[in-house]
């Protein structure tokens, strides 16, 4: 099997924490950088949220970034009423075993993929910041990144507001510029994600995997489901949304996908942040993405749970 390259940008959380836990449990993907942005939580908690994942997995060697303090032109907003004080609350986790490089996150990301002998993967679950200022900053490395596999966005309903997705509304602006980039765009907006729900009983079948990585996810999801039990989302379990990034990697057979261009509101009054798509090629507009709005969701769990058992040892 030949290892895919991949930079995974995130701002940890608790289903960036899965994500990653994911990539690194699989020969198809090689892991170059973690990278992180502001987003689940503040910038400072973030960046320790990875190391402290990466330390988990023993991942020592694999350099760690921090980014972007904020959105490239708004105020920072966090979503600490999903992901707690920490960005991590739940299982108890490992301080860090290591430090950050001294590079930032977009020198870094630039580096290895500079360095990269084929295309790389860039795969951001958090605001899309970092990836906006790499594709700004270093137009050169454009043609040495394979695709952009991202969590974010929806062509329904938000759910941070009635139109937007987190991710996409704390910074359209840089959503827009990658969306404009002409780089291959996976898009597993939430249309997707909902689908991609745990329940209880799938939280026991993973707690009963021996090994402290699949107990920390395992905790990790008791937490997260708290905040997703709410009558309001109308929701059958917690939605693994970043995981479904890797999965789409892994197991692409899962999902149903449509190709449509997508478009970023960055003005609206009501619709800051929207993605609007266009399913239906009304816009004229070619597509400049792949929309995921399906999955199998006892495969994506049977897919999490094989992962999860790769780190028995």
């Amino acid at each position: 099997m030949t290892s895919r390259p991949i930079i995974c940008d995130c701002d940890p959380g608790h289903d960036d924490a899965i994500s990653l836990i994911l990539a690194f449990s699989t020969k198809a993907l090689d892991v170059l950088a973690v990278t992180t942005s502001a987003g689940n939580q503040t910038p400072d908690k973030t960046l320790n949220n990875a190391l402290r994942i990466l330390t988990l997995l023993e991942q020592y060697d694999v350099p760690v970034a921090g980014g972007a303090l904020k959105p490239l032109a708004r105020e920072l907003i966090i979503a600490d009423n999903v992901h707690g004080e920490s960005g991590l609350d739940g299982p108890k986790l490992p301080d860090p075993g290591f430090a950050p490089v001294e590079l930032n996150a977009v020198e870094l990301m630039a580096q290895k993929i500079r360095a990269s002998e084929v295309p790389v993967i860039l795969n951001p679950t958090g605001p899309l910041t970092n990836i906006a200022l790499l594709l700004a900053s270093h137009p050169e490395l454009h043609a040495k990144i394979d695709s952009i596999v991202l969590m974010g966005g929806a062509a329904a309903a938000g759910n941070w507001t009635p139109a937007a997705e987190f991710n996409i509304f704390v910074d359209p602006e840089s959503a827009d510029m990658v969306f404009k980039s002409g780089i291959p765009i996976v898009m597993c907006g939430l249309d997707v994600t909902h689908q991609a729900y745990i329940v209880q009983q799938d939280i026991e079948r993973i707690r009963a995997i021996d090994n402290p990585v699949a107990q920390c996810v395992a905790g990790l999801l008791d937490f997260f489901m708290i905040y997703h039990q709410d009558p309001k989302w109308g929701l059958k379990g917690a939605p693994l949304h970043d995981p479904c990034t890797i999965a789409w990697l892994l197991k692409p057979e899962l999902f149903t996908a449509q190709d449509a261009w997508v478009g970023i509101e960055t003005k609206g009054e009501y619709t800051q942040g929207m993605t609007v798509v266009d399913r239906y090629q009304l816009s004229g507009n070619k597509p400049n993405a792949k929309v995921l709005f399906d999955v199998d969701r006892d495969g994506f769990v049977d897919l999490i749970v094989d992962c999860l058992q790769a780190y028995n040892k």
